[in-house]
């Protein structure tokens, strides 16, 4: 058994990636908005059947769709916060949570009413090719997904943190009064920063497709265990969700090693338990923060 606990991590680690990638949007949507975006989910799901169709009716790699997905789906997240979520929620936290939810049923059942609910996945020649590390044979895909996701994570903190619409982001994270005062759009960043999240969920899916599959319902395998990374690493933390992702990874590898594959997700729970019961605010949280 104890040849297979270091294929186990590694898997664990690779996996984590993803759920690290898809939260990381979500981290920096609470940490400028301060809500929890619903719709994420179904946004990764639009996301992979994009970089489906791309492939099945252009023959595009998904990895050659990453830079037509994203820059589409900024575009998307930015529309929606500007177009509808923000002009219907009329400033209130709860009904931008409520506007959310009714945008991810409609997103749900629409792909549900166009595209059926059958499982499509792509056959492409690297699909199935394995990376040799340690001993351990991992899935070359998820080996990119992990490399993406660790330069993903500095990329969105350094941009945070060194550029003058990253400094207008954090103000109106902050105060968004005082931001208004000093004549930062805080339209504009709050839309910015749900297009940065949504762009996030695409690329995720352009990294996830070659291994994986999509259906109308393939958001919910993710954004649970998002939200549980996004609480777990400290609402609002880009760093805390990357460390929170890849653990939750290893954790949930581990637990369907000695548990069997169905039960793997019972320790990503139990260690969202045990961790908030001892660091209410996250490993990494410190607050309110992008």
């Amino acid at each position: 058994m104890s040849s297979l606990i270091l294929p186990a991590v590694l898997s664990g680690l690779t996996m984590g990636a993803i759920y690290a990638l898809v939260a990381l949007g979500l981290t920096l949507i609470y940490g400028v908005l301060h809500i929890i975006n619903f719709a994420h989910g179904s946004l990764l799901m639009l996301a992979l059947y994009a970089v489906y169709f791309l492939h099945f009716y252009l023959g595009i790699d998904p990895y050659i769709a990453i830079p037509i997905v994203l820059p589409v789906f900024f575009v998307l997240g930015y529309a929606l916060q500007r177009g509808l979520i923000a002009p219907m929620s009329s400033g209130s936290e709860t009904n931008v949570l409520l506007v959310t939810l009714a945008l991810s049923l409609a997103i749900d059942n629409l792909a549900l009413y166009f595209w059926t609910s059958n499982t499509r996945t792509i056959d492409i020649p690297y699909a199935y090719d394995t990376v040799e590390f340690l001993g351990a044979y991992l899935p070359l895909g998820r080996v990119i997904a992990f490399f993406a996701a660790l330069a993903v994570a500095p990329v969105l903190w350094l941009f945070m943190e060194h550029t003058r619409l990253g400094a207008s982001i954090k103000a109106v994270a902050i105060e968004k009064r005082g931001a208004e005062i000093v004549g930062i759009d805080v339209n504009h960043a709050y839309a910015v920063c749900f297009g940065i999240g949504t762009a996030c969920v695409a690329l995720a899916a352009c990294l996830l497709l070659p291994t994986f599959y999509v259906t109308p319902q393939v958001g919910y395998t993710f954004v649970l265990v998002a939200f549980t990374t996004v609480v777990l690493g400290g609402m609002g933390s880009l760093p805390g969700a990357l460390v929170a992702g890849l653990l939750l990874g290893v954790i949930e590898s581990l637990c369907g090693l000695f548990l069997g594959e169905s039960l793997g997700q019972i320790g990503i729970f139990l260690a969202f338990i045990l961790i908030l019961l001892f660091k209410p605010s996250g490993l990494l949280g410190r607050g309110v923060k992008a």
